[in-house]
């Protein structure tokens, strides 16, 4: 007879979700003013550039951070004439030296260049500096403050070749003169664009700390739960007698875990413990894998928990996909009425409860 304790399965379970996410570091560059703080807080979650945490790389470059989300800005300024050669140079040094790291996790990813709009010009430091760069990291071109193209995305195209894409982003509400209201813009392709040169294996720490594209974090997620099914009916594939319906629980749980920091919701032992714990029967930490295993079968109609009953491939695999559905479902719903920001752990829970339950 199988059985487990929750609090073993869910150390377990945060070693593997954190691992798999990873971390992505992206450089973004441009003269003062361009807008760069303003565009860092409207595409990733945490207002980083407000609130994160700034250390000096270099003389003028700082590596912003906040704790629970996957992503490090390299945030450099020094573009103005007199600081360029000392920028351009010390931008390569860091670019080389964290590329030499044998972990991945350590390199820069991605680059944006940032060049305001109405200035209607690409100096020759961001020509240099988006030649340099290209030499080892993807670069976007990214056109701030936009408001009328009038051409200058071509130009922008034509003097930056090394550039893999050129993006116009209005990353506020801005309003005119006669009363007219800008909406921001190009948000979601600089997104798009940025997911298409990330490697693979930042591409869930990029999903979870932009706040942008809710669609990416549910594509994301959805194929954690098609793998967390499959894992559920090969686990099945001999019908598993009730008693030990313990074992498809680790795989539950993980799902879980994925789908958590997928969205970008700070992941600790104490709220995936409670997370599963309350939502299936209300018990706490050291709720046994049979109980977890009879409420999971609750969210399959006729699957049975009778003495003797058993378990097969496709009801293990309906389970699962009904668990890991609503919890997108869940984490969707919530994330779009806070806007991209990550909701409490308390309304997570209450309200995943409430959808199981909803469900039943």
């Amino acid at each position: 007879m199988h059985d487990i304790k929750l609090v073993n399965e869910v150390e377990q379970a945060l070693f593997d979700a954190l691992s798999k996410r990873g971390r992505v570091n992206i450089l973004i560059a441009g003269k003062t003013g361009v807008g760069k703080s303003t565009l860092i807080n409207a595409i990733f979650q945490g207002q980083l550039a407000t609130t994160g945490q700034g250390r000096p790389v270099t003389q003028n470059t700082r590596e912003i951070t906040k704790a629970d989300i996957p992503i490090s800005i390299f945030d450099t300024r020094g573009l103005e004439a007199a600081a360029f050669e000392e920028t351009l140079d010390a931008l390569e040094k860091l670019i080389t030296l964290r590329r030499k790291n044998p972990d991945p996790q350590h390199h820069i990813h991605v680059a944006w260049v940032c060049i305001a709009e109405d200035l209607r010009r690409v100096e020759e430091a961001e020509s240099r500096l988006v030649t340099m760069l290209a030499r080892y990291i993807p670069v976007i071109g990214v056109i701030t403050k936009a408001r009328a193209d009038q051409g200058f995305r071509a130009i922008v195209q034509e003097l930056l070749p090394d550039a893999r894409n050129v993006v116009r982003v209005r990353s506020i509400p801005e309003e005119l003169d006669d009363g007219y209201m800008l909406k921001p813009m190009g948000l979601q392709q600089l997104v798009d664009v940025t997911m298409e040169v990330v490697p693979e294996s930042q591409q869930n720490a990029f999903t979870a700390a932009q706040k942008v594209d809710m669609e990416l974090k549910k594509r994301r997620s959805h194929l954690v739960v098609g793998s967390a099914a499959t894992a559920s009916a090969a686990a099945g594939a001999t019908p598993i007698p009730f008693a030990d319906a313990a074992i498809i629980v680790p795989i539950q749980v993980g799902m879980l875990a994925q789908i958590t920091a997928i969205f970008g919701v700070p992941l600790t032992k104490g709220f995936l413990t409670t997370l599963i714990a309350s939502v299936i029967t209300g018990s706490g930490a050291t709720m046994a894998g049979r109980t977890i295993a009879a409420g999971l079968l609750k969210l399959v109609p006729g699957a049975g928990t009778a003495a003797g009953a058993t378990i097969s491939a496709t009801t293990a695999m309906a389970v699962t996909t009904a668990f890991g559905e609503t919890y997108i479902f869940t984490l969707s719903k919530l994330f779009d009425e806070t806007r991209g920001e990550p909701p409490s752990d308390e309304e997570i829970i209450k309200r995943f409860r409430d959808e199981l339950r909803g469900r039943q």
